[in-house]
C-alpha cells in the first residue's frame, strides 16, 4: 500500500481577489526554469477503434473537398478582438517590460511587475481601455515563453467597467496552472470598455512577480439562448442536391447546405428558416463549414424576418463576415417573427458565385430570474474538471487526467485541484501518483466517505481518496481492466462494476465486486453476470457498446440496470451472480451518453442520449433524442418494471447530466443535438427543469459556456448546481477549464430576489438505518429530503439518490430514517429542509452508516 498526501491550498487572500497570468524575465536572483515538456495533446484515442472516415464526395470544382475536420476545427463560439488602438497599463511595472508589450502580438515582449528592489506585493493588476463600449465574454492569457516560469499568473480575478472608475464585482475569479498553455477564463457576455486582470498569487509560489507575454479580449454579441429548434424546416433558394439546406438545422458540423454548383447560380443567395410559430427574436449565429474548404463561407450578409413568409421586413442586420471557421453571431433589436432569412451577397474570399452553411441558429430570450434561474460568475479550473465529487467538508474534489488539457493511455497520474465551496478559491493544481491516470473511470462514494476510483486511463488500476485526511492511497488492480464502465456502492457496502471496453476494445467487460477491507479491498469476478446483457447496438461494436451503464444499488446487494441500453436488467452479486432481463425501456431506443436519476424511492427519470457515441465509419449524422421516461421499480426485484413517457426536452441532448434537486425535480444540463466528442455544435445551453408532477420540462436560463463531451454537474449543500467541464482535447477551441454555480427558481422570488429560506438549527452528525433523529428548524416547515452526496464523470453518477422524509410542520421533528439500505446506502447526505413553497434550507452533511 502506498499513501500520498496532499494538503489543501491554504487560503491566501480575501474571497473575490484572484490572480492573474504573469511573465517574468530572468533577473539576478530568479531561478530559471527548463522550459517545459509539453504533453502529447490533441490525440483523439478514440480514433484507434473507429473505422477511417471516408471522404464525402464535394462540389466538383477546384478546392472543394468535403471530409469530417479534426476536433480541432469545430466551433468556437467567440473571437478574438483586435486590439488596434487599445491602451493597457498596470498597477505597477518594470520599466523595460511596460503594461503595452501585452497588445502588441509579440510573445517575446511581456509585461512584468516591479522587481527592482524592493519588488511591489502582490496582487498586481493589468487594465485594458479598448477606447469604446464593446461587446465581450472571456481573455485569454499567454506567459512568458523564454522557458522560465517565473511570474506564472496563479488566482486571478477579472472586472469590467465602462469609465475607468466604478469597478463592479469580478466577472469571473479562478486558478491558473503553472504551466505555459496558454490559459482562458471566460464570462457572462457584458459591454464594457475597460477590462482588469488582477493576479493575486503566483501560479509557483516562486515571488511577489506578475507578467504576461500576450492578453487578448474575446469578444460576442450579446444574445439570449439558441431557440430549440425541434420541427424547424429550411429552404433554400437553390441548392446542391447533396447539400440541402435542412442540413442547416442537424446540429451536425460536417453535414451542410451549399448552393447550386453547376451550374452555378449568381449570388446572392437566401436562406429561409421557419420556426413554425412566432417568436420573440434577437439574433442569428451562423456556423460555417468545418472541412478544409472555405468555398461558399458568406461575406456580407443580411438578416430579414416576416411573419407570414410572405412580406418580408426591411433587414434588421446588414454586415460582413470574415473568411474564417469560427461561428459568426450578430445581434439585433428584439422581433417577432415565424421567418428568418440570411441572404448571403458576397462569399468571404471572392472564389467564386457559391454559398454554403453548417449551421444557423436562431436566439430568444432567457427567461428571467424568478422562473428560469440565475447563473453566476463562471469559475475558472487549472485544468478542464472532467471529473466532480462533492466532500463531505463542503468542497468540490475535481480532476481531469495526466494533463490539464488533454489525456493519453500511457501517463499514470493525475491532475486534482479543489474548490471550496465556502470561499469560492480553487486551490493550485497537484499532480496525484497512484500509478494511476484517473480519466474515464469508474466512481463510487464507500459508506464511510472515501471515494473509490477505479479503471479509465490505467484501465486495471484503484484509488482510494479519503477526504477526511486528504489522502491517496493505491488500491488493488481489479480481475478485469475497464475504462469508460460504470460502478455502484451496493446496500451491503460492497461497490458493483460492469462494462468498460473503451481501452482496449476487448468485449467481455462481465460484472466484478469490490470488498472494502482496512484502507483498501479486494476485487472478484462475477462470473455470472456477464456484459452481453447490458450492451446496446452501437454501430461502435463493444468498444462503445458497454460503456456508462446506469446502475442504481437496491435492497440485497442487487443492481437494476436502466440502461443505457432499451433492455434493462435486475443484477444480483451474491456467489457467482446473475443478471436477468426486466424488459424495455418503453418505446425507447438505446441512449447512450444519455441520463438516469431517482428523483425518488424506486423511481428514475430517464432522458436524451442516442443510437451510437458519435459517428463512426458509414453511420453518419447520429442524432441524440428529446425523449424522456419514468422508470418505477417499486413492486421490487423481479417484478414488473413500470415504464412511461413522459413530457418531451426542448433540446435534444447526449452528453447530458441529470441532477435530482431536493424537491424532487430534476435538472437537465449541457449536451448537445448531434454527439460528436470535442465538438461544441448544437450545444443545448439552457438547462432544462422537470417537475415530476406534470411531467414536462421548463427552460432554464443559458450557461455562459457549452459542456458537452466531459462536462459535468451535480447538487451542491446550498441546493444550487455546480455545472462545468467539458473536451480536454489539446490544443482545441472546446476545452472548457471552467465552471458556474446555477441558482434554481426554487430560490428566488418572482422578481428575481432571494427568497427567504428555512433553516435547520440542530440535526446530528450521524445516524443508523431504521433511526429516529430529532432535527429542529428555525420555523415549520412540512418536509425534508436526504440527497446522496455524489461524484460524476462522463454523464454517470450513481452516488446521487433523493429519498423525502416527511414531519408534522413545526420546529421539533422526529424523522425516521427508512432501515433498507438499499433505499438508503449507507454514506453522506444532504439533509434539506423545505418549505410550504418547496424552498430548500441550506443542508447539513449526515452520515448514515
Amino acid at each position: 500500500m502506498e499513501t500520498f498526501k496532499r494538503p489543501f491550498a491554504r487560503r491566501l487572500v480575501p474571497i473575490g481577489v484572484l490572480l492573474v497570468g504573469l511573465i517574468v524575465v530572468p533577473m539576478p536572483g530568479y531561478a530559471r526554469d527548463p522550459a517545459p515538456v509539453r504533453p502529447a495533446s490533441g490525440v483523439d484515442p478514440h480514433a484507434a477503434h473507429r473505422v477511417a472516415a471516408e471522404p464525402t464526395p464535394g462540389p466538383s470544382m477546384p478546392g472543394m473537398v468535403m471530409s469530417e475536420p479534426p476536433a480541432e476545427a469545430y466551433v468556437a463560439r467567440a473571437a478574438p478582438l483586435p486590439a488596434t488602438g487599445w491602451v493597457a497599463t498596470a498597477s505597477d511595472q518594470q520599466g523595460t517590460f511596460p503594461a503595452g508589450n501585452v497588445l502588441d502580438r509579440k510573445p517575446a515582449t511581456i509585461w512584468h511587475s516591479r522587481f527592482t528592489a524592493p519588488a511591489t506585493p502582490l496582487p498586481h493588476s493589468i487594465t485594458i481601455d479598448m477606447r469604446g463600449a464593446t461587446s465581450i465574454k472571456g481573455l485569454t492569457y499567454q506567459g512568458r515563453q523564454d522557458g522560465s516560469k517565473n511570474g506564472n499568473v496563479g488566482r486571478y480575478s477579472i472586472s469590467v467597467s465602462n469609465n475607468g472608475t466604478a469597478w463592479g464585482s469580478p466577472v469571473t475569479t479562478g486558478t491558473w496552472g503553472d504551466t505555459t498553455t496558454v490559459k482562458t477564463a471566460v464570462f457572462a457576455t457584458v459591454s464594457a470598455r475597460y477590462l482588469r486582470l488582477t493576479a493575486l498569487t503566483e501560479a509557483g509560489n516562486r515571488g511577489p512577480w506578475s507578467s504576461a507575454a500576450e492578453l487578448t479580449v474575446i469578444g460576442t454579441p450579446a444574445v439570449g439562448p439558441a431557440l430549440p429548434r425541434a420541427g424547424w424546416t429550411a429552404s433554400a433558394g437553390d441548392q446542391a442536391v447533396a447539400y440541402p439546406a435542412g442540413n442547416v438545422l442537424d446540429g451536425n458540423a460536417t453535414t451542410i447546405w451549399h448552393s447550386l454548383f453547376s451550374p452555378a447560380v449568381p449570388l446572392p443567395h437566401a436562406i429561409t428558416i421557419d420556426m413554425k410559430a412566432t417568436r420573440r427574436i434577437g439574433g442569428l449565429t451562423y456556423l460555417p463549414r468545418a472541412d478544409a474548404s472555405s468555398n461558399g463561407n458568406v461575406g456580407r450578409y443580411s438578416v430579414s424576418v416576416s411573419v407570414d413568409g410572405t412580406t418580408w421586413q426591411t433587414p434588421i442586420a446588414n454586415a460582413a463576415w470574415p473568411d474564417d471557421k469560427s461561428a459568426k453571431t450578430v445581434a439585433f433589436a428584439a422581433v417577432d417573427a415565424r421567418y428568418v432569412r440570411l441572404t448571403a451577397t458576397t462569399e468571404a474570399g471572392n472564389r467564386g458565385p457559391w454559398s454554403s452553411a453548417s449551421e444557423v441558429e436562431v436566439h430568444g430570450s432567457a427567461p428571467a430570474a424568478g422562473v428560469g434561474g440565475r447563473w453566476g460568475p463562471p469559475i475558472g479550473f487549472p485544468a478542464v474538471p472532467v471529473t466532480a465529487v462533492l466532500l463531505p467538508n463542503n468542497k468540490l474534489l475535481t480532476f481531469a487526467a495526466n494533463t490539464d488539457r488533454s489525456f493519453d493511455k500511457v501517463a499514470a497520474t493525475t491532475i486534482v485541484s479543489i474548490l471550496d465551496l465556502a470561499t469560492g478559491l480553487v486551490s493550485a493544481p497537484s499532480t496525484i501518483n497512484t500509478q494511476h491516470q484517473m480519466f474515464c473511470s469508474g466512481l463510487a462514494i464507500l459508506a464511510d466517505g472515501r471515494v473509490l476510483i477505479n479503471g479509465g486511463s490505467t484501465n486495471g488500476a484503484t484509488t482510494i481518496y479519503n477526504p477526511a485526511n486528504n489522502t491517496w492511497t493505491k488500491g488493488p488492480r481489479m480481475q478485469i481492466p475497464r475504462a469508460y464502465h460504470s460502478s455502484t456502492l451496493l446496500s451491503d457496502r460492497r461497490v458493483f462494476a460492469i462494462g468498460g471496453s473503451w481501452f482496449d476494445s476487448a468485449g467481455g467487460k462481465n460484472g466484478e465486486v469490490f470488498t472494502p477491507s482496512g484502507t483498501t479491498g479486494t476485487w472478484a469476478k462475477l462470473t455470472g453476470v456477464p456484459a452481453t446483457k447490458v450492451l446496446t447496438a452501437d454501430p461502435g461494436g463493444v468498444f462503445r457498446a458497454d460503456n456508462h451503464t446506469w446502475l442504481f444499488a437496491i435492497s440485497g446487494g442487487a443492481v437494476f440496470q436502466a440502461g443505457p441500453s432499451r433492455q434493462m436488467n435486475w443484477i444480483t452479486t451474491s456467489g457467482a451472480g446473475t443478471i436477468v432481463g426486466a424488459g424495455n425501456r418503453a418505446d425507447s431506443a438505446d441512449a447512450m451518453n444519455g441520463s438516469a436519476v431517482m428523483y425518488d424511492v424506486g423511481r428514475i427519470l430517464t432522458f436524451g442520449g442516442a443510437t451510437a457515441y458519435q459517428d463512426v465509419g458509414t453511420v453518419k449524422n447520429v442524432q441524440a433524442t428529446r425523449r424522456a421516461y419514468t422508470v418505477d421499480i417499486r413492486a421490487g426485484r423481479g417484478q414488473p418494471v413500470v415504464t412511461s413517457r413522459v413530457g418531451d426536452l426542448a433540446y435534444a441532448r447526449a452528453y447530458t447530466n441529470g441532477v435530482v434537486l431536493p424537491d424532487g425535480s430534476v435538472l437537465a444540463l449541457g449536451g448537445q443535438q448531434h454527439p460528436q466528442s470535442f465538438t461544441d455544435t448544437g450545444a443545448a445551453l439552457s438547462p432544462e427543469l422537470w417537475n415530476p408532477e406534470t411531467g414536462e420540462f421548463s427552460l432554464m436560463a443559458p450557461e455562459a459556456e457549452p459542456r458537452t463531451y466531459h462536462g459535468v454537474a451535480l447538487l451542491l449543500p446550498d441546493g444550487r448546481v455546480f455545472s462545468g467541464g467539458g473536451g480536454l482535447c489539446g490544443n482545441c477551441a472546446t476545452n472548457h477549464a471552467n465552471g458556474q454555480i446555477f441558482t434554481p427558481p426554487y430560490l428566488l422570488n418572482s422578481d428575481g430576489s432571494g427568497r427567504t429560506r428555512p433553516t435547520i438549527t440542530a440535526a446530528p452528525a450521524t445516524a443508523r438505518p431504521g433511526a429516529t433523529i430529532t432535527v429542529t428548524t428555525g420555523a415549520a416547515v412540512p418536509r425534508f429530503a436526504l440527497v446522496r452526496t455524489s461524484a460524476v464523470t462522463h454523464t454517470v453518477n450513481t452516488d446521487q439518490r433523493r429519498i423525502p422524509l416527511t414531519s408534522v410542520s413545526g420546529t421539533s421533528h422526529s424523522l425516521r430514517i427508512p432501515a433498507d439500505t438499499g433505499v438508503v446506502l449507507p454514506g453522506d447526505y444532504l439533509l434539506f429542509a423545505l418549505d410550504a413553497h418547496g424552498t430548500p434550507s441550506v443542508a447539513r452533511f449526515i452520515r448514515i452508516n
